[in-house]
């Protein structure tokens, strides 16, 4: 509707100063201006129902190409340009000789006006036929089809914003394989560590019951092991279950104002046993403003034993791990520091992804199957914080925010 209200302000400005130059340039009686604004109108009116129909009609639609439809563009104007000259001159040439030249004339700008506009239309068509073919390649699966940006009319927008499309598709590829990938990786990975325990407490079941291992001392040390095995394989399974959260939009949390500090000290006493065994200084430290704080206690005590628990895993003996909290202006700031060999620069960027296991950050000898890291990011986020990593070798640092 504002195209076509557009046309119309556009045909009565023409009309206005047509009437006007009329008027200054003739400067005829007010009866001649009144037919003259007559003759306008009509012609007007005339021209305009014609061009309204080939619109609404959609008969430039019907063309066989763009370069055609400006040529049927072009040809309506110049019948509806004949027209009017015609017109005019019936009206007011009294020479037959005059009308004759005049058709002639107009026969003759119509056809240079159509075949110079058919030349020049090729400026758009060809940019719209590269448009066409790079499109054309796109759905065939050529994630890397480009067109050239040249101009600055609509073309030449629609041209960047099509590149701009072909980038995001040929980003949301890569990362599809790439999750396709890792996810087939995780797999393999999860099997593993499931076969593995469970073949242990195969062994160790078998050899309890056939009565081969009749010493208590050792019926104690394969219990003792089997429960392991058994944790193992629980922790596991709870990792999965948590990824299959995220993935399905989130995991539910009940929040309440909760001692964060109380939540530390839980959980580096829980570790302290492990790194008493790997002769790792485990500390922590709060500010004394940090209480209380909004969370879900349960998860976020599995975000510190997450991030506790591979900062042991990477840290040597003789090392040290350190868990800080601190009151920020945004929030609460937790840092979870290890002095491990850290984390490989190729390995940053991608380290909270899911299924991602990088060479030495996650790599199966220092356990895990992988999803810790992950599943922190999402808990901390469903919180409504952030989580990130610092790391350069003898000085890794996680750190994470809660509002």
């Amino acid at each position: 509707m504002n195209t076509f209200f557009r046309y119309i302000l556009g045909v009565f400005l023409i009309f206005s100063i047509s009437l006007g130059i009329f008027y200054l340039v003739m400067s005829p009686p007010l009866s001649e201006l009144g037919l003259m604004a007559l003759f306008l109108a009509i012609t007007a009116l005339v021209s305009s129902l014609a061009g309204y129909l080939a619109y609404r009609l959609g008969w430039i639609a019907l063309t066989p190409s763009l370069r055609w439809g400006f040529l049927a563009i072009y040809a309506i104007s110049s019948v509806l340009t004949f027209f009017n000259v015609w017109f005019s001159a019936k009206l007011m040439f009294a020479s037959e000789h005059d009308l004759l030249l005049a058709i002639v004339l107009l026969v003759f700008a119509g056809g240079m006006a159509m075949a110079l506009g058919y030349f020049l239309s090729s400026t758009v068509t060809d940019r719209m036929y590269l448009l066409k073919k790079a499109a054309e390649n796109l759905a065939r699966g050529d994630l890397e089809s480009r067109v050239s940006v040249s101009g600055r009319d609509e073309v030449a927008t629609l041209a960047a914003s099509f590149n701009q499309m072909a980038s995001q598709l040929q980003a949301a590829d890569e990362k599809q394989r790439e999750l396709e990938r890792l996810r087939t990786d995780l797999i393999a990975w999860v099997s593993h560590d499931l076969q593995t325990p469970l073949a242990s407490i195969r062994a160790i079941l078998e050899a309890l019951y056939d009565g081969i291992v009749d010493d208590p001392e050792t019926v104690k040390r394969y219990l003792n092991t089997a429960q392991r095995d058994v944790s193992s394989l629980s922790a596991l399974i709870d990792d999965l279950f948590q990824m299959a959260q995220l993935d399905a939009g989130g995991i539910p949390l009940e929040k309440a104002n909760s001692s964060l500090v109380d939540l530390i000290s839980d959980t580096l006493e829980s570790f302290s046993e492990l790194a008493s065994r790997q002769s790792v200084a485990l500390e922590g430290s709060a500010e004394s403003n940090v209480d209380p704080v909004l969370m879900d206690t349960q998860r976020i005590g599995r975000v510190l034993n997450n991030l506790i628990g591979n900062a042991l895993r990477h840290t040597p003996a003789g090392g040290q791990v350190e868990v800080r909290a601190r009151r920020t202006g945004a929030g609460v700031e937790v840092t979870v520091c290890d002095s491990g060999e850290g984390v490989q620069p190729e390995d940053l960027p991608n380290i909270f992804e899911s299924f991602y296991r990088g060479e030495k950050s996650r790599s199966r000898a220092t356990g895990g199957a992988g999803l810790g890291l992950a599943i922190a990011r999402g808990i901390v986020r469903a919180h409504g914080g952030q989580i990130r990593v610092e790391s350069k070798p003898g000085d890794t640092r996680f750190i994470f925010t809660l509002p």
